[in-house]
């Protein structure tokens, strides 16, 4: 059972307030491989500035906005005053799985080690900083050209975990979708059986927040899809890949 409708992830995000080298404050900018997201604003001002194929663009944010965007779709807050955010992000878990790809330079994106070393956040804001300062220095690179390279640079740096991400999809947004086909099925055929399960649940937001990519957040956490770890061509085990703060 997916901890929310459709196997979403929910997230509080209070958007970073520190300046960047370029005057703007906010978070730092990535791109998603798989998972679409959107941002609803609960406060605050800010704009949302994104770069695709199609170029550069900016989005204000203001209050009551819903913005939603696409895998590809390399994105940066910037925080005006107060900005924040309910975040969801489709295939809840995923995310935290490392679908995420920060802009680092060219030589950073094309060394996995030094990549591992600059994505990795000890829980300072220091380290959170670093993180945001880098990404916005291989951001602004990029708005010069090179966004195919960066591309082929974050599946290379990703090959390694699509395994792990297509369990995590199947137990998870693919199975609550199979769920809904059953259903629809036994309503066909007269059988109102599940509706005698109804029920409503819980999930518990962590007291403290913790940084991440954007701002401070508020995750609600959601479990592995497994309890057993998948496993290699050979039969052996393969540990789960390790959660990033995003």
């Amino acid at each position: 059972m997916t901890p929310l409708p459709g196997g979403v992830g929910v997230s509080g995000l209070t958007v970073y307030d520190w300046e960047a080298a370029d005057g703007l404050c906010g978070g730092a900018p990535h791109m998603h491989l798989v998972c679409s997201e959107a941002y609803v604003v609960i406060g605050g001002a800010g704009s949302m500035q994104t770069l695709t194929t199609s170029g550069f663009d900016e989005t204000p944010l203001l209050p009551g906005d819903v913005v939603r965007f696409t895998p590809g779709t390399i994105h940066r807050l910037v925080n005006d005053g107060g900005l924040r955010l309910v975040v969801l992000m489709q295939n809840g878990g995923l995310p935290e799985a490392g679908d995420a790809v920060f802009t680092f330079p060219a030589p950073v994106l094309a060394d996995p080690h030094a990549y591992r070393r600059a994505a990795g956040l000890s829980g300072e804001r220091s380290a959170a900083a670093r993180r945001r300062d880098l990404a916005l220095e291989g951001f602004l690179a990029l708005r010069e050209g090179g966004l195919r390279e960066f591309h082929i640079a974050a599946h290379r740096l990703k090959t390694d975990l699509l395994d792990a991400w297509r369990i995590r999809w199947r137990d998870g947004a693919l199975a609550a979708a199979v769920t809904t086909g059953r259903q629809l099925e036994r309503l066909k055929a007269g059988d109102l059986s599940h509706l005698d399960h109804g029920r409503v649940s819980r999930l518990e937001c962590p007291e403290r927040p913790r940084f991440g990519t954007c701002g401070r957040l508020h995750t609600h956490p959601v479990p592995d899809p497994s309890t057993r770890p998948p496993r290699g061509p050979s039969g052996s085990p393969r540990p789960h890949p390790p959660k990033e703060n995003f």
